[in-house]
């Protein structure tokens, strides 16, 4: 089976746009999970643990288990979040299939 891993935004202005995010993600994760990937979520691995490290934790711990995927999905609205480019960028230097979320 092959894994991929979720990039797009996590953080938000509001706590409720935060639950919108990784609301979209499960759904995201289920459809991945149906289509017969592994899936690697990281929203959902550290969700709510803002402020129990730094920011910079989550994110290094983002980026080594993203090196072992073999594919990476971007969720619409990637753009806007500096993890998730930078995720891309790692995938792309790797060499990894990249998928983008088509807007319906």
């Amino acid at each position: 089976m092959r894994v991929i891993y979720i990039a797009g935004p996590y953080r938000a202005p509001t706590e409720w746009g935060l639950e919108q995010n990784l609301r979209h993600v499960e759904d995201v994760a289920i459809r991945l999970w149906q289509d017969g990937w592994a899936v690697i979520c990281p929203h959902k691995n550290t969700a709510h643990f803002g402020g129990a490290c730094d920011d910079s934790v989550w994110l290094e711990g983002d980026i080594e288990f993203l090196k072992r995927c073999d594919a990476i999905y971007m969720v619409k609205g990637w753009e806007k979040s500096t993890g998730a480019t930078a995720e891309l960028k790692v995938a792309k230097a790797k060499g990894m299939e990249i998928l983008f979320e088509v807007n319906k």
